[in-house]
Parts: C-alpha cells; structure tokens; sequence
C-alpha cells in the first residue's frame, strides 16, 4: 500500500473515530415537559393522547406523581412516560408545539422522571 493512501486512511479513520468520540461526549440526557404556556385544553389532550399510548400508572391518586394534582404536572409527566417510550427523539416531545425538551431532571419527591 502507497504511503499516502495509508496516511489518507488513517485520516480516515481518526477523523471517524474522533467523531464518534466527540458524538458520545455530547450525548445528554433530556426529558420532556409541558410548555407552561400551554392551554388546559392542550394540557388534557396531551394526557388522553399519552396515556392511551403509555402507562400512566404513575398519575393515580395515592401514586408518587398524582400530586400535584393540576394539569401541567399531569401533562409533563404523561408526555415524558411517551418521550421515553418512543426512543427520546424530539419528534416524541412536539405535541403540536406544547412539549419541550429540558436538560434538568424534573423529578421531586418520590416522582421520578425515568
């Protein structure tokens, strides 16, 4: 093998490695929420829709996440239970606009954010 197509191959292969590398670093962990600005109406739609796709268990009366029992909590959660569950794509945390991606666990108390 020529020396320059080695060194273009090493090239290669340093470039490819190196991205990968750079990719894994960056890898950050996310979880979806309700937009606060979101309407009630788009908060309940958000909970029927996620939870007819996923457990939502976890948003019973007497379960660690029921309280507090308003809407946005409930939507944060059921749409986060999806997020999970579909592979944490953005795409899975749209919700028409009224999800966002966070980089801070919202977890609290005995309500974890998987």
């Amino acid at each position: 093998m020529a020396k320059s197509t080695f060194s273009l191959l090493f090239l290669i292969l340093l470039f490819s490695v190196s991205g990968q590398m750079f990719a894994m670093a960056n890898i950050q962990e996310t979880w979806c929420i309700a937009k606060p600005s979101s309407d009630d109406a788009t908060l309940l739609a958000n909970i029927n829709y996620a939870c007819s796709q996923v457990d939502c268990s976890v948003l019973h009366q007497g379960c660690p996440c029921f309280s507090p029992d308003n809407l946005i909590n409930h939507a944060s959660i059921a749409m986060n239970l999806y997020y999970r569950a579909k592979g944490c794509q953005q795409l899975n945390c749209d919700f028409r606009g009224s999800g966002l991606t966070v980089i801070t666990n919202p977890s609290y108390g005995n309500c974890l954010y998987h």
